[in-house]
């Protein structure tokens, strides 16, 4: 066994943690909801049927859009903003800052997004068909639902916030990268409150339904229940999911100062790139990323309790993440293996923060929650810390890694411990 690595003393003001949590998934709006569903075994995914595509399957949130907004704001705005102003409004909510006297200036808003803006032109083209394309009937409200800081501006907007804001692409990494800018902005004191994760609107795209269709990555028979089954044998692909994640991140020192309660600290994290194909994943690459993080976070991966996997349920992701993962985990003892999109199906921008939301709860219960609809577990997908289809008492659960990957070959990790 490998001795325990040194963590690195940092100052209480480099010091990152999470005091707030916004969340709005397939299977539950808080983040108690939300974890009781996964411990529960509670599938997120319906049933579904969007224009020009037909049926097929998806995990469909059902937040409140009025909780925090207006009607007409919502009217004018987008799907990805409305789930941004609940997780925002909630992970403030949540964080007990005093937010009538917060200086908004000092705010920051650092939302990830695969996509932003495929949904408004799909509806605009569709509705000025009925007016044989004459564009004197296109939304003058197009352009800033389509802009790319849409959905991290329209949070600003609802919540007088003068800080900056601004989304970030990266692919299904997005939601890992949107917690570590907002990090890396509260250590260069350019914020002292970021609110941070990732959202997601894919489901009112026919776009990216027909694309991951023609790629043969889409799945699309049998139960919706069980539809999404990663490391399955009989796995037959995506599906697709909307959703949103954000946190209240502070340093340490002024979260202390408030006595605020804390979820846990990001003591780790990268990003990095394959450079090697559109789509297909490179597991030394990935698995490079998980060793820079570890290695950012002062850890070996036997410190590691718990893994949050990406896996999508298609064979080559599925595949390549488990080779890359079994190189840097294979000897570890003790660290145990999950995903959360089996039962919520892919949130793509939202991903990387939602699925870290439904293992953070391992800190105080000790439980890490399930893969389910593993039938037949694809030989090739064995890894020695597998949690399949029940929830498994782990004990003690100091540090906790999640892997959020995306397509062009970007790669993410985060690593949060217990304090």
């Amino acid at each position: 066994m490998i001795a325990d690595a040194k963590q690195p003393e940092l100052p209480d003001e480099q010091r990152i943690v999470i005091t707030g949590i916004g969340l709005t998934a397939p299977n539950g709006n808080s983040y108690s909801d939300f974890r009781e569903a996964l411990l529960a075994g509670k599938s997120g995914v319906q049933d579904y049927e969007i224009r020009y595509f037909g049926k097929t399957f998806a995990g469909v949130c059902d937040f409140d859009e009025r909780k925090h907004q207006t009607r007409k704001d919502r009217r004018r705005g987008t799907r990805a903003a409305s789930a941004g102003i609940y997780c925002a409004n909630e992970t403030i909510i949540d964080s007990g800052i005093d937010w009538p006297n917060m200086d908004r200036s000092r705010v920051g808003i650092y939302v990830g997004v695969t996509e932003h803006g495929n949904v408004e032109t799909e509806n605009e083209v569709y509705e000025i068909k009925g007016f044989d394309y004459d564009t004197q009937y296109w939304s003058h409200h197009h352009n800033p639902r389509t802009v790319a800081n849409n959905p991290a501006g329209e949070i600003a907007l609802n919540m007088g916030i003068i800080g900056p804001h601004y989304t970030i692409g990266a692919a299904c990494a997005a939601g890992n990268a949107g917690m570590i800018q907002g990090a890396q902005m509260l250590r260069l004191n350019e914020c002292d409150v970021a609110i941070a994760g990732g959202v997601s609107e894919s489901i009112h795209t026919f776009g990216i339904f027909a694309g991951f269709n023609s790629q043969g990555a889409l799945a699309r028979d049998g139960d919706p229940e069980s539809a999404s089954r990663p490391f399955d044998l009989n796995r037959q692909g995506i599906v697709v999911a909307e959703g949103g994640c954000l946190y209240t991140l502070e340093r340490f020192s002024d979260a202390k100062k408030r006595n605020a309660k804390i979820y846990g600290e990001l003591v780790g994290y990268a990003m990095n790139t394959d450079a090697t194909d559109f789509v297909l994943p490179n597991p030394e690459r990935q698995s490079a990323c998980i060793h820079l993080a570890l290695k950012k976070a002062g850890l070996v991966a036997e410190q590691i309790d718990i893994v949050s996997t990406h896996a999508t349920g298609t064979t080559s992701g599925d595949l390549q993440e488990c080779s890359g993962l079994r190189s840097v985990f294979g000897k570890s003892q003790k660290t145990y293996i999950n995903n959360t999109k089996s039962f919520i199906g892919h949130s793509m921008g939202a991903a990387g923060a939602i699925e870290l939301a439904g293992n953070l709860n391992s800190f105080t219960d000790g439980v890490c929650h399930a893969t389910i609809n593993v039938n037949e577990l694809d030989p090739d997908c064995h890894l020695p810390g597998l949690v399949i289809n029940e929830p498994r008492e782990v004990g003690d659960v100091k540090y906790i890694l999640n892997n959020s990957f995306g397509m062009l070959g970007i790669n993410s990790v985060v690593i949060i411990g217990k304090i």
